[in-house]
């Protein structure tokens, strides 16, 4: 049976978000190997892979301000766009090597967004590449704002928004820690790995989370949490787990095994 499942890569995993532009190619190679070996072992599965933009776009957008938008000088803009695009050519030209059939979709080409809020992405692209059997490959970008000019697309907007159309039964979120933890593991000492969220602890869980580590104007773990939490409120069924992409073969096994055992699942 087909099972539709949304992979992002986030940006601290596939690169080093202290120094800019500064990939970790080896780690994004062995997604791409990881992935190839899911979709071999799993014929029926079908996916969205999405990345961040890690020490690329993320540090251009910081500097220019491209978040909060009334920019004086849309060099930032463009160069934001740019960074990014050097990013997702990286990630597509290794995932196509390991045999993934990706193709790259531009989300600043469609979207629309209305003070920091996506509107309006074309979708029909995502739906006649997954029809030929192909990989739709989106990631964070840059996008025009009808507020205030521009503003900053997170791959986890982008993955929202196209999950609300097209309904996966899975979301994959791998980062650089193992999961949600109690506390920054990159800063705090002792800290716990929180297991699960749903309704009876997400209010807990929101009072122990602090901000990523490095620099990242789309929010830190907090905000992806309470966004992630959101959309499965909103959508009955829908899992989405985090987990590290940093051990070797979690992300294979979690995309073979809906039932595998890693990282921190959010469910309603």
């Amino acid at each position: 049976m087909d099972e539709l499942v949304f992979l992002k890569l986030g940006g601290s995993l596939i690169t080093d978000k202290l120094r800019l532009e500064t990939p970790r190619q080896a780690v994004i190679e062995r997604m791409g190997h990881e992935i190839s070996a899911a979709l071999a072992a799993r014929p029926g599965l079908r996916l969205v892979v999405g990345h961040g933009s890690g020490s690329f776009g993320h540090f251009y957008a910081d500097r220019f301000k491209v978040h909060q938008g009334h920019l004086s000088d849309w060099r930032g803009y463009a160069e934001t766009a740019a960074a990014a695009q050097r990013l997702n050519r990286l990630v597509a030209d290794a995932l196509l090597s390991a045999g993934v059939p990706v193709v790259s979709l531009q989300p600043s080409a469609s979207a629309r967004c209305t003070a920091g809020e996506l509107v309006d992405l074309n979708t029909a692209p995502v739906l006649t590449l997954l029809e030929q059997g192909l990989v739709p490959l989106v990631y964070g970008d840059v996008a025009l704002d009808s507020a205030q000019g521009c503003t900053i697309l997170s791959t986890e907007q982008i993955l929202a928004y196209l999950a609300r159309t097209l309904a996966p039964r899975r979301i994959i979120m791998a980062g650089e820690v193992a999961g949600v933890y109690s506390g920054d593991p990159h800063r705090h000492t002792v800290v716990r790995l929180v297991p699960s969220i749903t309704a009876l602890n997400y209010a807990e869980v929101q009072d122990m989370l602090s901000a990523s580590f490095g620099v990242d104007v789309t929010g830190g773990m907090l905000s992806k949490v309470r966004d992630l939490f959101a959309l499965v409120s909103e959508m009955p069924g829908l899992q989405v787990r985090i987990i590290t992409g940093r051990t070797p073969q979690v992300v294979e096994r979690v995309l073979v095994n809906p039932k595998a055992q890693e990282g921190t699942l959010l469910t309603y």
